[in-house]
């Protein structure tokens, strides 16, 4: 069974970055797509950005466009956000989530999810 766990959330001022990763372990599955969603209270969760398996092809989110990178590692078993220039609204919980299939932006197509890392971004 499949594992995705996330880290590296925490508090940042307004403008400073944080760097996200999301490891899998146990059983992967070759081909499979990896992503970042967040939810804030109040909110639906926000699609954020996709990797394909061959890293080939990104999406990102309008929010996040231009200040977020999602990269992945040699190995394929680790998936990290790179955010920089941090707002406020950027502050929600952060999760990874996988699929077998191509990019997606809706999160009910993704059956593999972390259990969600805090990021706080104060003014």
């Amino acid at each position: 069974q499949v594992q995705l766990v996330e880290s590296g959330g925490g508090l940042v001022q307004a403008g400073g970055s944080l760097r996200l990763s999301c490891a899998a372990s146990g059983r992967t599955f070759i081909g499979w797509t990896r992503a970042w969603f967040r939810q804030s209270p109040g909110k639906e969760r926000e699609f954020v950005a996709a990797i394909s398996w061959s890293a080939s092809n990104t999406n990102y989110g309008d929010a996040v466009k231009g200040r977020f990178t999602i990269s992945t590692d040699n190995t394929k078993n680790t998936v990290s956000l790179q955010m920089n220039s941090l707002k406020p609204e950027d502050t929600a919980v952060y999760y990874c989530a996988a699929r077998l299939g191509g990019n997606s932006y809706t999160s009910v197509n993704y059956n593999l999810w972390g259990q969600g890392t805090q990021v706080t971004v104060s003014s």
